[in-house]
């Protein structure tokens, strides 16, 4: 028996990276779960998003633990895709017990020339898109008495930098969001906490959008190449982190651990945390 065995979990942005780290475990501890990925570009972002073909290998590697899985193209800036997706996870599955609201993309921008569109796919994306997860699956959740919910912040989240007004308001944004949330439905048997990583090995990092300006004397920069400048926000020797080590925080906060943990945010972000005011 796994730890979650039984269960149903929904993750956004399970495509790749994080997302399909946190559903694959997921599947592993013995849960059904439901994936919803954009699979698209945006022009304002400094790496390109997913593909369908990255969702249909998640679904495979779920699969492959032996769960059923629904793997779902869809914007969680459209309240209306959330809200019937929801209605599809019912007729599928009967329950939704967790959600993990991952979806993100980063974008680098000075907010002397940062444009509208960029601020509004941002916040769109990492704000509205948490807001719209947790506001489709709050009244199923409270119809069961049941529910884990967590959302995927960032140290960007606790902290700032140059370049990333849009990112690092939509961070704060999602942190506020969870405690309120966390209030309104711990009457009800459902926690809701976030997870603040620091540096993690995906696309959102390794890419030559993020990589080129920090080494713009090289033609071709590898994460291994910023390693020295990554490693600069953290506190332990540890430039980067795996998705894993996200994974087991959020693994901690849906299992019965975090029974009587709610409304908090856990940091994941090798010390980083040690530098910023509690």
């Amino acid at each position: 028996m796994g730890l979650l065995e039984g269960q149903v979990a929904l993750v956004t942005g399970g495509a790749r990276g994080m997302g399909r780290s946190h559903a694959v475990a997921f599947a592993r501890e013995g849960a059904d779960v439901v994936v919803l990925d954009a699979c698209a570009n945006e022009p304002w972002a400094v790496y390109p998003g997913a593909s369908a073909a990255d969702l249909d290998a998640t679904m495979e590697l779920i699969e492959s633990q032996g769960r059923r899985c629904l793997a779902v193209q869809g914007d969680v800036r459209d309240s209306d895709v959330l809200a019937g997706l929801v209605k599809e996870v019912i007729r599928e599955f009967g329950r939704l017990d967790i959600l993990v609201a991952n979806a993100g993309m980063a974008a680098a921008e000075s907010i002397q020339v940062a444009s509208r569109e960029t601020w509004d796919g941002v916040i769109g994306t990492n704000l509205t898109g948490v807001f719209n997860s947790i506001r489709a699956v709050a009244p199923l959740m409270i119809e069961q008495n049941y529910g884990r919910i967590v959302a995927i912040s960032s140290l960007m989240g606790r902290m700032a930098g140059p370049a990333v007004a849009a990112y690092a308001a939509s961070k704060w944004g999602v942190i506020g969001l969870v405690k309120s949330a966390a209030q309104d439905l711990a009457a009800f048997g459902v926690t809701v906490n976030a997870v603040a990583p620091g540096n993690v090995d995906t696309p959102m990092i390794n890419n030559d959008g993020f990589l080129k300006p920090l080494l713009p004397h090289l033609d071709s920069p590898t994460l291994a190449d910023a390693a020295p400048i990554l490693g600069l926000l953290h506190v332990q020797p540890t430039a980067i982190l795996a998705p894993e080590e996200i994974t087991a925080a959020v693994m901690f906060l849906v299992s019965v651990s975090g029974t009587h943990i709610t409304g908090s945010v856990i940091d994941v972000n090798a010390g980083a945390s040690a530098r910023i005011t509690a």
